[in-house]
């Protein structure tokens, strides 16, 4: 049987998912590059500062909304069968308030907050809060079954299981997307590329995509365990600030957070939006610490992460960079978990697309 080399750039959860579901096909060899890897913290590395939960905001009938669809199953299966993996289902709580339809955080929440949610047949017990079980300033509110992962443990268990198939990972900064197609670990030229770098694909020769723009986040890990994982529509304390709650599998801390600081670069923690995050968390949960405010949170860390936002949505598309083709998958924001396998199966589905086509020439 004929291989196809593949190169996988980019080592975050996208990337992982993508080199995983193609190391299962044995006509394909795949190598997975990049400058970070699972265990790295860097700012340049977005997936290890996520939650990470499934909260589908993709508007419906849009591709993201597709890619959340599709990914569900896959994380469901794994908090079923998989212990290891991290991921485990939580009781969720949404909250909203009209007067956040018009702020940032609002906005990127509006589909998510809906009460005819497209996803309402896609997670389990979703259900409509009765207005009596509503906090006070609240004007409605859903609840369902999800997930939330502990993503130290979930980005080794997709590069382990990658590996197991076959894959090779190689660390390597590049500097111009056509240089992958030489990093292939045969020695041979890559067939294709598949381009999963995130935020660094604004300036990333042969792709400087101008769309990008990061959306920082700010959150706190907390050994408290709330209970439940709730999220609202926004806060009074600013218009990209927000407020969720999200407790991780396997001894992964509690993640309170946050904000979503559009082309906001900075990578340490702001002090003082710790202290808000926390009052928030705390001020919707009073179980989070037995009614002891702020005071009585266990913290084990204050950290950012820059997701790697896009206009327009994520870039799943096929292209010809210097006579190689290249399967663009990037842009995926702060919904890079919850989309992962359905945008994996899309790339898969574009890779077949293009190796038909060289195969023609």
């Amino acid at each position: 049987m004929t291989e196809a080399n593949i190169v996988v750039v980019g080592a975050g959860v996208i990337g992982l998912t993508t080199a995983l579901l193609l190391s299962r096909n044995p006509k394909y060899s795949v190598t997975v590059v990049a400058k970070c890897m699972p265990g790295d913290y860097s700012i340049e590395y977005a997936s290890p500062w996520a939650g990470a939960n499934y909260l589908p905001v993709g508007r419906e009938g849009s591709l993201l909304a597709l890619f959340e669809r599709n990914t569900w199953q896959e994380l469901s299966d794994l908090a079923t069968s998989v212990l290891e993996a991290g991921v485990h289902f939580q009781h969720n709580v949404l909250l909203n308030r009209q007067k956040d339809s018009s702020s940032a955080t609002g906005d990127w929440t509006a589909s998510l907050m809906k009460l005819d949610a497209w996803f309402k047949d896609v997670v389990p017990d979703f259900k409509i809060l009765d207005k009596s079980d509503l906090p006070p300033t609240y004007d409605s509110g859903t609840s369902f079954t999800s997930v939330c992962i502990n993503t130290a443990i979930y980005l080794p268990y997709l590069l382990g299981k990658s590996v197991r198939n076959g894959t090779i990972v190689r660390r390597a900064t590049l500097s111009h997307i056509s240089e992958a197609a030489s990093l292939h670990h045969s020695g041979k030229p890559a067939d294709l590329v598949i381009n999963c770098t995130g935020l660094s694909s604004l300036k990333l020769g042969g792709v400087a995509d101008a769309k990008l723009y990061p959306a920082r986040g700010q959150t706190v890990l907390v050994a408290n365990d709330p209970g439940v994982m709730t999220s609202t529509s926004g806060t009074d304390d600013g218009d990209d600030e927000a407020c969720y709650i999200m407790h991780r599998a396997v001894g992964g801390g509690c993640i309170l957070g946050g904000c979503l600081q559009k082309n906001n670069w900075e990578s340490q923690p702001d002090p003082d939006l710790a202290v808000r995050i926390m009052k928030r968390c705390v001020d919707l949960c009073p179980d989070l610490t037995g009614g002891k405010g702020i005071e009585g949170l266990k913290v084990i860390r204050h950290s950012v992460g820059l997701r790697p936002m896009r206009e327009g949505g994520p870039r799943v598309e096929k292209e010809k960079i210097d006579g190689v083709w290249v399967v663009h998958q990037y842009g995926h924001g702060g919904y890079g978990y919850q989309s992962s396998f359905g945008s994996a199966k899309y790339a898969v589905g574009l890779v077949e697309e293009a190796l038909k086509e060289k195969a023609k020439l």
